[in-house]
């Protein structure tokens, strides 16, 4: 591989709002299962949780900062403004019907780049498509939902950037090649793990973080040693880089392109540490080590959470 490949996407992050909501929609209502209970490591008194297949493989993984505090967001420019989730060929009116009964809102199906998508906004207002992509990834095992009807992963993200050349630019030294094109988007995808960004090409208004937007997109890397080589490679083009981050159950960085786009390279570790054989990984608050002498502090002043049995 080289340093301009990667694997495709590692996971996707957004903001949420009541934590205990959240978990029923991603758990009882999506089916995912409920991997790591953290804190975020940039505000410890807000749960991050995660949420993927039976075994956390890289792809399947979408991630929340959930905190009941959180004001609304607004999905606009620049921006993420949706993420895709890969489901089996036949089975979107399934979902419709069952998504309706947890919550969210459901619009009619849509057919883009010859594909049918079924768009859906969560509880806090997030954007999440449907995909019917049955080609894509592995079934969930073992949660709520039938496996022949379950999330495959996650496929992929659309956006709207202040300056879509340059985020273009971006995905072409991430390794994503142009795709398609339509009037309304310009698809972009990697072929290894079958991960599409597409740049909308609507003139959307001005967005605002909060609960419902989505936070950032996280591509893979081999290693830690690809990361610093990542680093050094787009200080030289005069992005927006970070350091290399140890985030406990990955090392990653963060880069914000000039059409105003975050997104990160992380580490693939697959399960985060967690096994399938893990009864209830997401029942036990895991803190990093720095922050392991503030863990009864810690668990006080989080919001109260009981997540769903997955299983059932």
């Amino acid at each position: 591989m080289t340093l301009s490949d990667t694997p495709g996407v590692h996971h996707v992050s957004a903001i949420g709002g009541d934590p205990q909501r959240n978990a029923e929609f991603y758990v009882a209502g999506l089916g995912l299962r409920p991997l790591v209970r953290t804190v975020n490591f940039e505000d410890k008194f807000t749960h991050h949780l995660y949420y993927g297949d039976d075994a956390g493989r890289p792809g399947s993984v979408v991630t929340f900062f959930a905190s009941p505090g959180q004001q609304a967001g607004r999905t606009g420019r620049p921006g993420i403004r949706s993420f895709l989730l890969a489901v089996p060929d036949g089975t979107l009116s399934y979902w419709a019907d069952r998504l309706e009964t947890h919550g969210a809102d459901v619009d009619e199906p849509q057919t883009r780049f010859g594909e049918r998508v079924l768009p859906v906004r969560d509880p806090d207002g997030t954007h999440v498509e449907l995909v019917a992509d049955g080609d894509h990834g592995i079934p969930v095992q073992s949660g709520p939902v039938p496996e022949g009807r379950a999330i495959r992963g996650v496929r992929g993200i659309s956006l709207h950037s202040r300056s879509p050349y340059v985020t273009a630019s971006l995905l072409d030294t991430f390794g994503f090649e142009l795709a398609d094109e339509t009037p309304d988007a310009v698809r972009y995808r990697v072929d290894r793990r079958g991960s599409t960004v597409d740049i909308l090409k609507d003139d959307a208004p001005f967005g605002r973080e909060g609960a419902g937007s989505i936070h950032h997109v996280a591509f893979s890397v081999d290693s830690e040693a690809q990361l610093h080589e990542w680093h050094d490679l787009l200080r030289e083009r005069d992005f927006d880089v970070s350091r290399v981050k140890d985030r406990h159950f990955f090392h990653s960085l963060y880069v914000r392109d000039p059409g105003g786009i975050l997104f990160e390279l992380a580490t693939e570790r697959p399960g985060l540490g967690v096994s399938p054989g893990d009864d209830a990984p997401a029942d036990t608050l895991r803190l990093p080590p720095w922050l392991e002498a503030d863990r009864e502090m810690l668990a006080s002043q989080l919001p109260p959470l009981s997540m769903p049995d997955w299983r059932r």
